[in-house]
Order: C-alpha cells, then sequence, then structure tokens
C-alpha cells in the first residue's frame, strides 16, 4: 500500500519514474535495500518509516533530487556521497574515466572535484599518485569523506583550478567543469537549477568561461606529452576547439551513449 501511494502522489507531481522512486525513498525510510521491500511486502509499516517516507515523499515532489534525498548515488559501480554542496555524478562522466584509464599516467590532477568521484575512481583504478582541487571548502569536506569511505588515496587541496600547484607538473589533468551558459538557467530541471550547486554549473554568460582558464592553466601544469581530459557541454565542442592553440596536438572526442560529443582529449605538445 505504502509503495502504490506513493507512486500516485509521485506521478500526479510529474515526477520522472515515479514507481522506482517511490520504491528507493521506501526502502531509505525503513533503512533496507529496495529487495528487502519484495520480501517483507506483507509486512506493515512503523510508524516512524511512515513519517520518514512521508517527508521523502514531500521533498520529492517539491524538486529536490532522489540523491539529495537519499544522501548517495552510484558511479562507476560504487556508491558516492552526495549533498547540495556537490553536483550529482552523472553516467555521461563515465566515459571520461574510461577515457583517462586508456592512458597510462603516474600523477594525475582531477581540477573541480566536486564529490570527488573522478578523482577516487581513478585513484582506486589505477596506481597513480591522484591530486584534487575545488574552490569549495564545502564540496571538498564531501570529496575527503568519499576517499575515506573508498579507502582511496587522493590529496585534495581548495583552490581555484589548479593554482594552488607552482612546482608541480602531472602526466594527466581531467576535469567535468561548469559549462552551463547562465542563458539556461531558466530552462534546466528545477531539480538542477533549484538543488544543485550553481557554481559547479554555471560558467559565464556562454558556458565557456572555465574552459577559457581550464586549458592554459593545463599547459601550464602538464608535463610534455601529459594529457588532458575534459568533459564537454552540449553544443560546446567547437567552440572549446577554437580555444585549442599550438601548445596541443593528438586532439580526440569522446561521443556520449546519445553520439553526443561528450569528452574531449589533448596531449600538451610543447
Amino acid at each position: 500500500m505504502a509503495l502504490l501511494q506513493g507512486r500516485k502522489l509521485l506521478e500526479d507531481a510529474g515526477v520522472i519514474a515515479p514507481t522506482l522512486t517511490a520504491e528507493v525513498l521506501l526502502a531509505h525510510a525503513v533503512g533496507h535495500p529496495r529487495s528487502w521491500l519484495f520480501a517483507h511486502s506483507d509486512e506493515g509499516l512503523r510508524e516512524v518509516w511512515w513519517i520518514h517516507y512521508g517527508r521523502y515523499l514531500h521533498q520529492r515532489m517539491e524538486g529536490m533530487p532522489t540523491q539529495y534525498i537519499t544522501g548517495k548515488q552510484e558511479f562507476f559501480g560504487r556508491e558516492f556521497r552526495v549533498s547540495p554542496d556537490v553536483l550529482i555524478p552523472r553516467p555521461e562522466t563515465e566515459h571520461l574515466i574510461e577515457a583517462a584509464l586508456k592512458f597510462a599516467a603516474t600523477t594525475i590532477l582531477d581540477i573541480g572535484t566536486g564529490s570527488g568521484a573522478i578523482a577516487a575512481t581513478l585513484a582506486l583504478e589505477t596506481k597513480a599518485d591522484v591530486f584534487a582541487t575545488d574552490i569549495s571548502a564545502a564540496a571538498l569536506q564531501v570529496a575527503k569523506q568519499n576517499a575515506a569511505t573508498l579507502k582511496a588515496s587522493v590529496a585534495f587541496v581548495q583552490s581555484d583550478l589548479g593554482s594552488a600547484f607552482r612546482d608541480r607538473t602531472f602526466d594527466l589533468i581531467v576535469s567535468n567543469p561548469p559549462y552551463v551558459p547562465e542563458a539556461d538557467r531558466e530552462a534546466l530541471q528545477r531539480e538542477v537549477r533549484d538543488y544543485e550547486p550553481a557554481l559547479a554549473l554555471f560558467a559565464g554568460s556562454d558556458g565557456l568561461s572555465v574552459y577559457a582558464r581550464l586549458i592554459p592553466e593545463a599547459a601550464r601544469l602538464l608535463k610534455t606529452g601529459g594529457r588532458l581530459i575534459m568533459e564537454l557541454g552540449d553544443q560546446s565542442l567547437d567552440r572549446v576547439r577554437r580555444m585549442i592553440d599550438g601548445n596541443w596536438n593528438n586532439l580526440e572526442v569522446v561521443p556520449d551513449l546519445a553520439g553526443k560529443p561528450r569528452v574531449l582529449c589533448i596531449s600538451r605538445l610543447l
């Protein structure tokens, strides 16, 4: 009954995937995995479970992403803690991980780490020394907790891009930078616009302001032959490509599952 009621409320509120969402929220309310719900479908809910479930349904109907309600999101087969201080890791970003794993690196820098999903994943999937920066102290706290929980060795530094590093160079720099134009703010889903951190989403009027700083910063921080791998925003490939000067070669574009250009890889030439 609880699942049916929850699904109906979410459906009426226009929430996508109301059945799955009701299951996830109820499982979170009772403190068990979703499979437990079906194994105990004839069991009545305790009063405290109803209270939690009702609150979670209300939050989701108000637009709060399910991941912020449950406090977790899966990425590259691992569970990461998330909060409104960090962007929710997207499946599309796993293409960046796959591209990075093709490049043999002993030192890696993740710029704008957010939840730490990219940095922790690369630390666990490689034997590289991994560093990660973010301008947000609150985001770094989430990232540090994720790395500690997963036993991923990552050195976190609060920094605007890579400005904290003056004498160190890297084999590989990865980044999922902010790339949403300010002009697109009102067109975003309310779950994104109203709940995810603006600092991690928006990049000036055209969505390119961080790329314009990130590419020369990476040229400064990479060893000769080092690789820069960046996630791309929709419709940004051509404009980002025009920012690439003679310091770079070996340009490669990786599409996502929808065929959109999603990841840009370039090598430092000089």
